[in-house]
């Protein structure tokens, strides 16, 4: 059967999420378990979404509308954009995969920082890219200069985490001017903005990707899954261009955002406390994780999302399999080259005390 695969599957690393909570329970035995690994809201989802999805729930034998259409014009109100202007996923995830089914082919150039998420590099393998892969800084920022550096006459599309996934850190407004004057207008930039909210709220010169769509080639993606509460029902967006959108939706399934995930991201849209709450929650949160490191000696990468990433100082897997026998689940960094980091999700205070405990205790 293995001669019969494409090549280039045989090189994709399959992407490992984090642990679910009810397969630590089946394994440990334990009852109490946190889970602080796969960057979720932990105050839950949108009161005013959970409410739209119960409102929607006898509408499921029906297939959703595959054009997203009350959502589509309810977010281009809120973004200020044209419909034409937005694509919808099964996640911001799917929103990638589009991108690169639509404008990368065998042979051609994909240029990513190393580590980042790992979706681009998975994607681009699945497409038959030649993946050019630029280190972080020391201080484990992405290096632009670099990046542009290495763009050449085949480089189709180069991806932008801001905030990046999985140290925390972001590309300030004038590192990404920089980057884009004079930037060959054949290529296409990816600015992913999963976390854009938490780096929107807490830093000033974070930069809005929607403001360089007015450059040609540029694609800006967004979640409901991290501020907006909705990782379990699946559902991004992008905003582009009307041409580069319509390439994306020749990509794109029919019927990928299913019915419930439309009704409560709209409504999430509409729920202006909760996001409130949510941001202000995680600054705080995050304050006393950074407080609870000092204490413990251990450097962490302050963050501009709802996650910190920590240098626990010794091989990150023992430390991710002891904090799984105290109920406590983190991701460990080994898939990311980071040998001695865990990465902790911002959780609720007692959710946090516990984590530290745990730590402090191994």
């Amino acid at each position: 059967m293995k001669d019969r695969v494409r090549k280039n599957i045989l090189n994709v690393k399959q992407y490992v999420p984090g642990r679910p909570i009810e397969d630590v329970r089946r394994e440990f035995g334990l009852k109490e378990i946190i889970k602080l690994a796969s960057n979720e809201n932990c105050l839950g989802p949108s009161p005013k979404a959970i409410a739209a999805v119960r409102g929607s729930l006898a509408n499921m034998n029906r297939y959703p509308d595959s054009n997203n259409y009350y959502l589509r014009k309810r977010l281009a109100k809120f973004l200020r954009r044209s419909e034409s202007n937005l694509i919808f996923g099964n996640g911001s995830d799917e929103v990638i995969c589009m991108a690169l089914r639509a404008f990368v082919g065998d042979g051609d150039e994909v240029v990513i920082a190393k580590p980042t998420f790992l979706i681009y590099e998975i994607g681009s393998q699945l497409a038959g890219a030649r993946i050019k892969s630029v280190s972080l800084t020391r201080d484990l920022k992405y290096d632009l200069r670099a990046m542009k550096n290495a763009i050449t006459n085949k480089t189709k599309l180069v991806f932008i985490a801001n905030p990046d996934n999985p140290t925390g850190t972001y590309v300030s407004k004038r590192d990404l001017d920089e980057f884009f004057n004079g930037l060959p207008e054949k290529v296409i930039v990816f600015l992913d903005e999963a976390y854009f909210e938490f780096a929107d709220y807490s830093f000033r010169d974070y930069p809005n990707g929607l403001n360089y769509l007015s450059s040609p080639g540029v694609i800006v993606a967004r979640s409901f899954s991290k501020a907006y509460g909705l990782a379990g029902l699946r559902i991004g967006y992008g905003v582009s261009s009307p041409e580069i959108i319509s390439y994306m939706e020749r990509t794109r399934e029919p019927f990928n955002v299913n019915l419930l995930a439309q009704v409560g991201a709209t409504a999430a849209l509409d729920d202006k406390s909760f996001l409130k709450k949510t941001l202000a929650h995680v600054q705080k949160e995050k304050e006393y994780l950074y407080a609870g490191f000092r204490k413990a000696g251990l450097n962490y990468i302050a963050s501009a999302t709802n996650f910190v990433l920590v240098d626990v100082g010794r091989d990150c897997k023992e430390v991710f399999n002891a904090l799984l026998k105290k109920g406590v689940i983190v991701r460990d960094m080994k898939a990311w080259g980071l040998d001695t980091y865990i990465r902790v999700t911002v959780g609720q205070r007692q959710e946090n005390i516990k984590f530290l405990n745990a730590l402090s205790g191994l």
